[in-house]
């Protein structure tokens, strides 16, 4: 509980280091890891996963600095506000958005393969054209469009997490990952490896630009500056930490599921307990999809609150319509920007395929991070007194080579994505020239002043 001066320190190193691992370790691992390998880079899926990691810590250092700055209502938008001025804060609010919204419909489309492949082991058998997008064959992918709605529901409702039941979600994650290994490991076939870069180098790059949403969750993690104990060590080393930590995992799955299975047959929404029920273990693939499920739907949860919440911050200060950050009268929750985010969400999952949705997560979370670097750099500059419980180390170097990878990730993504990225900031200049810019409650001066306040 909060006090006057501000939240308890309670966190130590090891418990920021598990809440890192409970909200990387998601979709990215069970669904994005076939997807990727299938369309992209093969076996060599694994160098994808680590350029990616390396991309991530980089950009994980400069988001530990900004966060440590004393959280404030607003969002990240607010730092940037006051770095880069009000255009460009627009700018990071709406592909924000963009980055929440199409990952809860992507790892809806995650939670509807696995869920499926639990209702097939138990002999219920949904007909095909109701689990497939229109693109793949199918009419509407149903149980994708349930979960969004049922996840705003309870978020409506006030739902939240905690610490205890993280560490319990924590455990069942790890424990399915490790019974996929374990199981997997005998059955592995080298001669699925060659080629080993069937797309050649070009191919691992375009692979580490679309699962390098496997790896988001660290975000999460920089916001418990405040109620860490020692937030100049335990932030660097818990974020690190978990990156490293689910990388090596990472690696090992993605190794392992193209060593079970030619690539080429992990372009699905369930890849891993697939990989499984395609070399004999079905109960095992059972219990990786149980696993799986239980694991994306908290991620899902956190998704669409940071959705909501970005939204709400932006209707607060006047970017966008009063309405949408009206509360529930009886929950306390902003209950008309969550079921309208819930509602189009759904909408969204059941129609388009998770291949799409999942480069438009990495496109728009790749240009947030490049905002967030060139910000933290002229935060320096612009408020070098302001207090820092963690300064990213030779920002200087550090800032620059986040901006770089994070560019050349983005340019392997496909010239499509990039156009549905364009249309989409296009639809939200619209906006805010036509109302965000005459309403807006945030100055330049407020905007200052709430990041420099102690």
């Amino acid at each position: 509980m909060a006090d006057k001066k501000g939240l308890k320190k309670t966190l130590n190193t090891l418990d920021i280091m598990l809440m890192g691992i409970g909200a990387i370790i998601g979709a990215g691992i069970f669904v994005l890891t076939g997807v990727a390998a299938a369309n992209y880079a093969g076996p060599g899926i694994v160098l994808s996963f680590i350029i990616s990691a390396i991309a991530c810590v980089l950009v994980a250092l400069i988001y530990s600095e900004l966060a440590s700055m004393v959280p404030v209502a607003g969002s990240t938008y607010t730092y940037t506000y006051a770095a880069l001025g009000e255009i460009v804060a627009w700018v990071v609010g709406w592909d924000l958005i963009l980055e929440y919204f199409f990952s809860v419909c992507m790892v809806s489309s995650g939670w509807s393969g696995y869920m499926v492949s639990i209702l097939n082991s138990g002999g219920i058998n949904i007909p095909q054209y109701l689990i497939s997008s229109p693109e793949t064959g199918g009419l509407v992918n149903l149980p994708a469009m349930f979960i969004p709605l049922l996840i705003g529901f309870l978020l409506i409702r006030g739902t939240k997490e905690s610490a205890t039941v993280n560490r319990i979600i924590v455990f069942v994650k790890l424990a399915v990952i490790f019974i996929f290994i374990i199981l997997a490991a005998p059955k592995v076939n080298p001669a699925n490896w060659t080629p080993f870069l069937p797309y050649g180098f070009q191919g691992v790059m375009a692979g580490a630009a679309i699962i390098f949403t496997a790896f988001l969750g660290f975000d999460a993690m920089s916001t418990t500056a405040e109620e860490s104990n020692n937030p100049g060590r335990s932030l660097p080393v818990g974020i690190i930490g978990s990156l490293l930590i689910c990388t090596v995992l990472y690696v090992a799955v993605s190794g392992l599921l193209t060593g079970l299975v030619p690539y080429d047959q992990l372009n699905v929404s369930d890849p891993v307990a697939y990989a499984l029920s395609a070399v004999g273990y079905r109960l095992g693939s059972a219990i990786i999809a149980v696993g799986a499920i239980a694991g994306i739907t908290t991620v899902l949860l956190v998704m669409m609150y940071g959705q909501t919440r970005i939204v709400f911050a932006m209707s607060r200060d006047g970017f966008l319509p009063d309405w949408v950050s009206k509360l529930h009268p009886k929950y306390g929750t902003p209950y008309m920007v969550t079921l309208v985010s819930a509602c189009m969400a759904a909408i969204v999952a059941g129609l388009v395929p998770i291949q799409i949705l999942a480069e438009l997560v990495n496109i728009g979370t790749l240009f947030a991070f490049i905002l967030s670097a060139i910000g933290v750099l002229v935060l320096r500059y612009k408020l070098p007194d302001l207090p820092r419980p963690f300064r990213a180390p030779a920002i200087h170097i550090v800032a620059p080579l986040a901006v770089i990878m994070c560019a050349i990730l983005m340019l392997m993504l496909p010239q499509a994505t990039w156009i549905r990225f364009l249309l989409w900031f296009c639809f939200g200049l619209i906006i805010y020239f036509g109302y965000g810019y005459r309403h807006s409650r945030l100055s330049m001066e407020k905007a200052v002043e709430l990041v420099s306040k102690k």
